[in-house]
C-alpha cells in the first residue's frame, strides 16, 4: 500500500499557520471541506475533538496524527501537513508538533482506516523520512516523498 493512493495532491500544506491545536485542526479540514464541500465542517472539527478526548492523537517525536470517521464520507481521505515552528498539540512526549497527517475515513472501511494509520506511524518512525519531509523545499518534493511511501 502506497499513501499516494490515497493522497491528493491538493492535500498537502507544506507550511502550516496555526499555532494550536484547535487552529491545526481547522486547517487541516480545511481543504477537504473544499474538496468535498457536502462534509460538515463543524461535523468534522466534532469528530476530531471527540477523537482527542479520548487522548492525544500527538504520538511523540514531533508527530500528530488526527483521524476520525465519519459516516457521510464515502471514501479515505488524507491530509499531510508541516509545521516548521512546530505546534504544542499535547503530545505523549510534551514536544511540539511538526509532522501532521489527518486521516478520515467512512464508518464502513474500520480496517483499512487502521491499516493506513499503521502505515503511516511506520513511515513516520524512520528518522531519514522525517527528515526528509521537514526539508523538502515546496509542495511538489513533499508530494514526490508522500506518493512513492
Amino acid at each position: 500500500m502506497k499513501l499516494g493512493e490515497y493522497l491528493d495532491k491538493t492535500m498537502i500544506l507544506p507550511e502550516l499557520t496555526a499555532s494550536t491545536k484547535e487552529e491545526v485542526l481547522a486547517e487541516l479540514v480545511a481543504p477537504v471541506v473544499n474538496a468535498i464541500p457536502s462534509l460538515d465542517k463543524e461535523q468534522v472539527m466534532d469528530v476530531l475533538r471527540d477523537r482527542e478526548s479520548l487522548g492525544t492523537t500527538g504520538i511523540g517525536d514531533g508527530i500528530a496524527i488526527p483521524h476520525g470517521k465519519l459516516e457521510t464520507l464515502d471514501r479515505i481521505v488524507l491530509v499531510v501537513a508541516r509545521s516548521t515552528s512546530g505546534v504544542d498539540f499535547e503530545a505523549l512526549d510534551f514536544k511540539l508538533c511538526n509532522i501532521f497527517f489527518l486521516v478520515l475515513a467512512p464508518e464502513q472501511v474500520a480496517g483499512m482506516h487502521l491499516r493506513i494509520l499503521a502505515q503511516i506511524s511506520r513511515l513516520l518512525k524512520d528518522s531519514e523520512f522525517r527528515k526528509s519531509f521537514m526539508t523538502a523545499q515546496d509542495e511538489d518534493e513533499l508530494w514526490n516523498l508522500l506518493a512513492n511511501a
